[in-house]
């Protein structure tokens, strides 16, 4: 008797259908599960006399293989995707293989980095997370200027270091790097700083809690303040086009002097007068000046032989007026129809 039911469930498991999840699992449940009918046949395999037992056992396990295989080919089949039946048009055209391309401020730092090497300029690079030396002490900052104070610096803690017990912070310019560069390496120096940096500011228009700066840093003997306007001229006219208008106007940084704040002509507004320029027709691009010789001295440099000039710009402000963008917000808002406009410009 146990032997023909054996029988009748293994002809039942061969030919079981699932049309659906729903039937595979009741083919399951039915003989596979522990209260299946396969699972009850072998408690009363217990019971069956020692000479036929072999011989029952035996076709018993094949009908659990055969259950178990069923199930999988039952499951592959279900989860297989349908391939459809209808042949193939090779006339019709091909679908476009669309690629992305290159974020504004991206195509914007590479033309910065060719413009620069074009005039023997490398690129160096530096930690975001920097100690207090590195990002003020060694650049000039006074112990009380406001730039060190929490309105104006992101910090994250106080450790021990090679100047003593120093914060450390997100850097707020990327002149941490030309500190590291001259430390490592003596004059003559030509390199620039592209990189991200962060400032505890609100975010605007024309402002954000973090962007993008390149600075450039070239020392050597005789380089006077000449030198840096004509490499920024050379710049403005590269990036901007010949009718472009530029002017130097007097500042004050810790770790130049004499310091000079660059604006030029707004081509958002073509001097009309925007949010970006601040209804005056011109836009501040850069910071500016010689290195000043305390800097120098940090970083065991002799002022009496070197002298040297750096500048500083943001990326962000540099786009704007490339691409004629009067917010700034946009460029970290990763909307895919903003992105999407911007192609390289030769």
């Amino acid at each position: 008797m146990m032997e023909e039911r054996i029988q009748e469930l293994l002809s039942e498991v061969k030919g079981y259908l699932a049309r659906d999840k729903k039937e595979l699992e009741a083919f399951r449940l039915k003989y596979i599960s522990k209260k299946g009918e396969i699972s009850e046949l072998f408690e009363q395999l217990r019971k069956v006399s020692s000479e036929q037992k072999k011989n029952v056992g035996k076709v018993l396990n094949q009908l659990k293989q055969t259950a178990e295989s069923k199930l999988v080919e039952l499951t592959e089949k279900l989860d297989a995707v349908p391939v459809e039946s209808a042949e193939i048009d090779l006339t019709l055209p091909p679908v476009p293989n669309e690629i992305g391309n290159l974020h504004p401020l991206t195509l914007t730092r590479y033309r910065i980095i060719e413009i620069f090497e074009r005039l023997g300029f490398n690129v160096a690079d530096g930690p975001e997370i920097e100690d207090d030396w590195h990002n003020f002490s060694a650049l000039n900052f006074p112990e009380n200027h406001p730039a060190r104070e929490m309105q104006d610096t992101f910090f994250i803690e106080k450790k021990a270091g090679e100047k003593g017990h120093q914060d450390v912070l997100l850097r707020t310019h990327t002149s941490n790097v030309q500190i590291r560069l001259m430390e490592k390496q003596k004059p003559p120096i030509r390199a620039i700083m592209p990189g991200r940096v962060y400032r505890n500011e609100a975010i605007s228009a024309r402002a954000h809690c973090f962007f993008h700066q390149v600075e450039a840093l070239y020392i050597d003997k005789n380089v006077g303040f000449a030198d840096l306007k004509q490499t920024i001229y050379h710049f403005a006219k590269e990036m901007y086009g010949n009718d472009i208008k530029i002017r130097f106007r007097p500042s004050f940084f810790p770790f130049t002097e004499p310091s000079a704040e660059i604006d030029v002509s707004c081509l958002i507004c073509k001097g009309s007068g925007c949010n970006v320029c601040k209804h005056s027709g011109w836009v501040e691009i850069a910071g500016s000046g010689m290195v000043h010789p305390n800097v120098l001295k940090s970083c065991n440099i002799d002022p009496e032989e070197y002298t040297g000039f750096a500048f500083g710009m943001g990326i962000e402000r540099v786009t704007m007026l490339r691409y004629q963008i009067n917010d700034l917000r946009l460029f970290s808002e990763n909307d895919i129809r903003f992105l999407r406009q911007f192609q390289p410009v030769i």
